[in-house]
């Protein structure tokens, strides 16, 4: 069995947090779109799969205990029992303990989409051509509130080379383009907001264009320093889970010297500090 953590150049006490920047860095890097190799961007595929999902990392890292001297495969039964039972004709429990059903291959593809795609949620379509040779339309609803690298599974809509087996499923990566205006945090967005000191000092009523194109009449209040951070509650981005909720709008404010006061502007202020 490969090593998932060394896959992922992880360690074993790898929080949540790690295995998902670990996955997207090495993902990117792997890609096949990118010139990288096939082989290993599924097995660092793979790698993710189970130690993202709590339930198949637990399995993944207690196996199957050593018992009375044997090792006990998925069969209940010591490493060479099978050889006994082909002596004897075969397997006696008609492969009851087989239980996991070969399939098609799963696939992965990965597409890009913007910050607005993923506020609104995105309708995809495209043609996508499978290791059979056949051309299959994929249309794919993007849900509103998906996070940069996170993965949509599809069942059913992989590989299908071997018609005699189920059809592998697809695993679509979502990539989102970094904006020029905000900047993501989790269901939160952060954006700058440029006053002059002269505006912090007496305050100031700012509009703010959100996310969704609408406008925001924010006051600033006298005093307003440099790096304080106005929230505003409800005009982020929609929770992937529960879209009618969302995050905040964070205002970073940043306080700029005023490099074109006239002579007696700069007088006027001199005298103001006397």
């Amino acid at each position: 069995m490969s090593d998932y953590y060394s896959t992922l150049g992880l360690q074993k006490n790898a929080d949540q947090d790690e295995i998902k920047k670990a996955y997207r860095r090495m993902a990117a890097q792997h890609h096949p779109d990118r010139g990288g190799d096939t082989q290993k961007f599924q097995e660092i595929q793979e790698a993710y799969e189970t130690l993202s999902d709590p339930e198949k990392r637990s399995q993944y890292d207690n196996p199957q205990p050593q018992m009375g001297g044997f090792h006990f495969h998925a069969s209940g039964f010591p490493p060479g029992f099978e050889h006994i039972f082909a002596a004897m004709g075969g397997d006696p429990f008609n492969g009851f303990f087989n239980r996991r059903q070969p399939q098609n291959r799963s696939l992965n593809i990965q597409t890009s989409i913007t910050l607005e795609d993923s506020f609104f949620g995105k309708d995809l379509i495209a043609n996508l051509k499978l290791p059979s040779g056949k051309e299959q339309l994929l249309e794919v609803r993007i849900p509103p509130g998906i996070q940069d690298g996170q993965t949509l599974r599809l069942s059913g809509m992989g590989d299908d080379t071997h018609a005699n087996l189920p059809r592998g499923d697809l695993h679509l990566t979502v990539s989102i383009i970094p904006h020029n205006e905000f900047v993501r945090q989790g269901d939160d967005l952060a954006k700058k907001v440029d006053i002059n000191c002269l505006e912090a000092i007496v305050g100031k009523k700012v509009n703010i264009r959100t996310i969704d194109n609408k406008f925001l009449e924010i006051n600033i209040n006298p005093g307003t320093q440099h790096g304080q951070v106005l929230s505003i509650h409800g005009h982020g981005m929609p929770n992937i889970s529960n879209p009618l909720m969302r995050g905040r709008l964070l205002l970073n404010v940043n306080i700029t010297i005023p490099t074109n006061l006239s002579q007696d502007q700069i007088n006027l202020i001199k005298q103001a500090l006397c």
